[in-house]
């Protein structure tokens, strides 16, 4: 692996030098912002309006944040110094960062899956934005199709989540307004936290019970039958989680893109074409105007992009 933006002196890397970076690389060149509340210093750990529809799409936006219960185990508190130089001030709150995959001719999935077109480097990389988080964010119908199960914990991630103040692993927390999910799942019975769900208050009693008795902690994030992405970041920030990741899928993506939520893209362009009807990586209505980001940093291995970008 080889860094091509920010220009150091080691950019231009003499050939046959290129390897396979230590996950302690990975971990400085993605850490959060300084700043990012709930992190001290910043060492690395977990990024209006009425958008969405369908059975599991965000919905209808609310005046108050969803949970306001204590953090119950969830969050860290504290740190040391991280190496990420960034302008955030302390009172900036979460941070919310997206980790997707593109091939060249822009789809996010092959017979809808992501993994047929990722690589080994875009694993590692998935794994430390992982090991970085206090919860990832996942949209139902992803949970459905990947086969998500916990998140698990990592010895080379140990000592650096231990000085963030972060438990052994991240939480999963699943958006879904229906709750039509398989609660027999390892997701559900047998994570190191409780799995959240993220759903409205008007979602069916029934399907709350059934997720309760599971062991998932519901909470509420939306007055009708969706989620309000804006509630859905100042919930988890409640819950003592700043350092959000999301998975996906694109519905998802989009719906947080729209109520202008995210902060940061983790983006991978694989070098393949799919052609086909895939979906990118956001869907949804397009925006009135495009959002711009700036590009924060480049990786390149085997051909495949990794970048970062951060609203600007």
């Amino acid at each position: 692996m080889r860094r091509l933006f920010p220009v150091t002196d080691e950019t231009a890397a003499p050939a046959g030098a290129e390897r396979e970076w230590e996950l302690d690389e990975l971990a400085e060149a993605y850490a959060y912002p300084v700043g990012v509340a709930g992190s001290g210093a910043g060492v690395a750990g977990p990024d209006g309006g009425v958008v969405g529809g369908g059975a599991d799409a965000v919905g209808s936006a609310g005046a108050d944040a969803g949970s306001a219960e204590a953090a119950g185990g969830y969050g860290g508190s504290g740190g040391s110094e991280g190496s990420e130089r960034s302008e955030r001030s302390a009172e900036a709150g979460p941070w919310l960062r997206a980790n997707m995959v593109s091939t060249l001719d822009g789809a996010a999935q092959h017979d809808g899956r992501s993994q047929p077109i990722s690589c080994a480097a875009d694993m590692r990389i998935f794994g430390t934005l992982r090991g970085l988080a206090d919860v990832v964010i996942v949209g139902a119908e992803t949970v459905r199709q990947e086969g998500y199960r916990p998140a698990r914990a990592r010895d080379d991630f140990a000592a650096r989540r231990a000085a963030a103040g972060q438990g052994p692993a991240p939480a999963i927390a699943v958006v879904s307004a229906s709750l039509d999910l398989d609660f027999s799942l390892p997701l559900f019975t047998s994570p190191l936290l409780p799995t959240l769900l993220l759903t409205g208050a008007a979602a069916a009693p029934d399907r709350i019970a059934a997720a309760e008795k599971a062991g998932a902690r519901v909470v509420i994030a939306g007055d009708g039958t969706g989620v309000d992405p804006v509630r859905a970041v100042r919930a988890l920030a409640d819950l003592g989680l700043y350092r959000l990741l999301t998975e996906g899928g694109p519905r998802l993506l989009g719906q947080l893109v729209a109520a202008d939520v995210l902060d940061e893209l983790c983006l991978t362009v694989s070098p393949m074409l799919t052609a086909g009807d895939a979906q990118r990586i956001a869907g949804g209505p397009s925006l009135a105007v495009p959002k711009r980001f700036e590009l924060a940093s480049l990786l390149e291995e085997a051909g495949f992009l990794f970048s970062r970008y951060r609203r600007t």
